[in-house]
């Protein structure tokens, strides 16, 4: 193979195959997708699904909001059916500073156009009547948010993006990058050489090595997280939100006729491994036990692992490089790529064609780090 492409975007995730989508939908010609396994075989198959606005940071808030109403609009505008359920994300608070955090969290977010707001424990039970509330204080709420299916998500931007005349190769891992004078003239693959001028990597948890083939400094770490399956739940409510007990990160929400449950697990160390394990079950057991106990009683059917992309400030990478001429990137999202695919396939569309993006995306430059300039993001799972 010795071809050309305008563009090639490195990642055939939600954030690959929506710029892909995005750029060829806005008439640019020539857009190559490269994926090294099947598309979403990375982290998008691996997520939990939720969607949401909830955030501290505002671009946060913004990316979600834009992404929700693209979810919304998926069947019509791209013809895919996603699954989407909006049946909300209800955090659980259990401190003080929780509260206030919030509070000052939803404050921003109603300011934006979010409907989030802070409930008494009483309504966090009628909203998710699995949690025992002894010992909570609040929970905040936005009726707006929900979950998806993230293959789905991924299958119809690739569909979409194939209409608009993208090309998608899969099974084709890039092995380098070429410059001369500072710029990009090719992506290297088993395959034979790309010919291109531009480069866009959405390679997610693998991203840093990307970064590394032209010289630019993607600081991504991977980090396993588990999620498990649960056996069918009788009389589970049909708009039973996403829960998150903020202070463990326990999290569920309904998979059929089942749970999806996961939550963080401190003891994990960076690393691509994706087997899952059962070390993290006594940890996530008393957390079911202490926020919602009769999730003890049922049995896993399944489960898998997946990565992260984390940074140091847990919040995103999007942006241009300054150091090789056309070199674009979105990663680094620290669990929260998925539900700004959407969104962020927008913002790097504009950024490639020279427009004014909706949201100006200039503080999640890679460069904020060497500037000591982190955006941390408080409200993350």
């Amino acid at each position: 193979m010795d071809t050309y492409a305008s563009v090639v975007v490195i990642g055939g995730g939600v954030m690959g195959t929506s710029i892909a989508y995005h750029l060829a939908a806005a008439g640019v010609r020539d857009v190559l997708l490269v994926e090294r396994d099947e598309l979403a075989a990375g982290s998008t198959s691996k997520a939990a699904g939720g969607v949401r606005a909830q955030f501290s940071d505002e671009l946060n808030i913004r990316l979600g909001a834009r992404s929700l109403e693209a979810f919304a609009r998926f069947g019509q505008d791209i013809g895919h059916d996603i699954g989407l359920r909006r049946v909300g994300y209800l955090f659980l608070l259990s401190t003080p500073e929780e509260v206030a955090s919030f509070e000052a969290s939803i404050r921003l977010q109603n300011a934006l156009g979010v409907p989030s707001r802070l409930v008494d424990p009483a309504e966090a039970r009628r909203l998710s009547p699995l949690i025992r509330t002894e010992g909570l204080l609040a929970a905040a709420f936005s009726p707006d948010d929900g979950h998806c299916t993230p293959e789905a998500v991924v299958h119809g931007y690739a569909a979409a993006a194939r209409r608009h005349g993208a090309r998608i190769l899969r099974h084709t891992a890039v092995t380098g990058i070429e410059t001369s004078g500072g710029a990009i003239t090719a992506v290297t693959t088993p395959l034979g050489r790309i010919s291109t001028g531009t480069v866009i990597c959405a390679a997610g948890a693998w991203s840093r090595a990307v970064g590394a083939m032209v010289g630019v400094d993607l600081p991504v770490q991977p980090l396993r997280r588990q999620i498990a399956v649960t056996e069918p739940v009788p009389g589970l409510p049909s708009g039973l939100p996403m829960t998150i007990d903020f202070t463990s990160t326990l999290y569920f929400h309904a998979e059929g006729p089942g749970l999806l449950v996961g939550m963080s697990d401190p003891d994990e160390r960076p690393g691509f491994a994706t087997d899952p394990h059962d070390r993290w079950i006594p940890r996530l057991a008393a957390a079911m036990q202490h926020r919602a106990p009769s999730l003890l009683d049922l049995r896993r059917t399944g489960g898998w692992a997946g990565l992260y992309e984390v940074t140091p400030d847990h919040n995103a990478l999007i942006g241009e490089a300054t150091s090789v001429s056309r070199f674009l990137y979105a990663t680094g999202f620290s669990g929260h790529g998925f539900l700004q695919g959407p969104a962020v396939g927008e913002v790097v569309r504009d950024l490639y064609l020279g427009r004014v993006p909706f949201v100006d995306v200039t503080p999640l430059s890679a460069g904020r780090f060497a500037a000591d300039a982190p955006r941390p993001e408080v409200n993350r799972v």
